[in-house]
């Protein structure tokens, strides 16, 4: 019976890593090869801000289609809308046919996600939810991390890394479609209303799209800051995998350290650090590359906490019912705030070049810990609701219904008929 449970939890898991491998080399890639084709630093931008922006509007729009047409054939029909995507880019070498096709890959990519998640939803044991969530989370940042290693496979100029990601992203499609599993009714997921969410915790709020505006410029441009400073594929490819291995490697721990205290003074903490660290950034190509790629790890590890760290921060204040429903606006707010990122660190780094990435970055996070002291100073409050930080990736608000403290397995919806597509 265990045996039974853990094969489909597998087959997603395996969907999920070689999705995540396709999607960790094609930004990079476009980064890389948008350099070679001449694209400014700013069309560059806006181009990785279309990507954010399809997958905030992707979060509307995927659950209606996937409860129209079953979740295998909408993880069949976005996966070839992503295939198509990626493989248009070297026929269209156009910066606005760019943005259009990474807004149609942000759309693809979170119904993938929002198919895996409900799945994982339906197929974890009650007892097995918040470690399937651990798994999933880890598997999404060590592919992430590993898409990056397969630029050195070509050169900049050759169309076969664009194959090589389609060719990942239909295999990602093999394990789920081939699967004979339930499929889950997908709960409709409610957004909290944003003054009710500022009230409850105006820290979590305010921090969770400052993160975005930092985490969608690193992103977005950290591949062709690494070339503006000197690095070769390979450099470039190290700099964006430690920063997500950063990422991995501290959440942990970080987050233990803040289950013992006010969770905004640990907010702060961790972006003044990640700020810092940041600025040590700043000479770049005056810097040792060893040097600055170790710089780049520390603040992977701590920039990849803020927003796991803004969501701990709202479950601490909110009752159990509308959880769900806020960690949905959260998500929101740091879409948004992923959207814009790369468009304006893009446009400072064509006007003063690539240390206007990490000035940017320090800025952001300064910002971000501004305010979390300002709430600290401003007001002291017991935890209403304790919970558990969680390491995390932004992804759809399907994953929030595998941490225990959005409510009780029970809750979850049932599978209903069976699909044997």
């Amino acid at each position: 019976m265990m045996l039974a449970s853990v094969r489909p939890l597998a087959a997603l898991m395996l969907g999920v890593a070689l999705l995540l491998s396709g999607s960790g080399l094609l930004g990079p890639l476009l980064a890389l090869r948008g350099g070679h084709e001449g694209f400014s630093d700013q069309a560059i931008g806006l181009v990785m801000s279309a990507y954010f922006a399809g997958f905030f509007l992707g979060t509307f729009a995927a659950p209606g289609l996937i409860r129209r047409i079953g979740h295998i054939r909408a993880f069949a029909f976005y996966a070839a809308l992503c295939t198509v995507s990626v493989l248009l880019h070297p026929m269209l070498v156009d910066p606005w046919a760019w943005a259009l096709l990474r807004l149609a890959t942000g759309i693809a990519l979170v119904g993938l996600y929002t198919v895996i998640e409900s799945w994982l939803n339906v197929q974890a044991l009650p007892a097995q939810r918040g470690r399937v969530f651990a798994i999933y989370m880890v598997i999404n940042l060590l592919a992430l991390a590993a898409g990056p290693w397969l630029l050195p496979l070509a050169a900049r100029d050759d169309d076969r890394l664009f194959s090589l990601v389609a060719m990942l992203i239909c295999a990602a499609a093999l394990p789920v479609t081939a699967s004979r599993m339930a499929q889950p009714v997908l709960p409709d997921m409610p957004q909290l209303d944003l003054r009710a969410l500022y009230h409850a915790a105006p820290a979590a709020t305010a921090g969770a799209l400052l993160a975005g505006l930092a985490m969608g410029a690193f992103w977005g441009l950290a591949a062709i800051y690494a070339l503006r400073v000197g690095f070769d594929t390979v450099g470039m490819a190290a700099l964006v995998s430690l920063t997500i291995l950063g990422g991995a490697a501290l959440q942990w721990p970080l987050g233990r350290w803040s289950d013992q205290r006010d969770r905004r003074s640990a907010l702060a903490v961790v972006a003044t650090v990640a700020a810092l660290l940041a600025l040590l950034m700043l000479p770049g190509a005056q810097l040792p590359k060893p040097a600055l790629l170790a710089l780049w790890f520390a603040f992977g590890g701590m920039a990849f906490a803020l927003y796991p760290l803004c969501i701990a921060h709202l479950l601490d204040h909110l009752p159990g019912e509308d959880t769900l429903s806020a960690c949905a606006s959260l998500l929101l707010l740091n879409g948004i705030g992923s959207a814009i990122g790369p468009a304006l660190a893009g446009l400072a780094m064509g006007q003063w070049g690539a240390n206007a990435l990490p000035a940017y970055l320090a800025g952001t996070l300064l910002l971000l810990a501004a305010v979390a002291t300002s709430r600290r100073l401003l007001r002291y409050r017991e935890t209403d609701q304790p919970s558990h930080y969680h390491p995390m990736l932004r992804t759809t608000p399907a994953a929030f219904e595998l941490l225990p403290e959005t409510g009780d397995s029970a809750d979850t919806p049932q599978p209903q008929n069976k699909d044997t597509h």
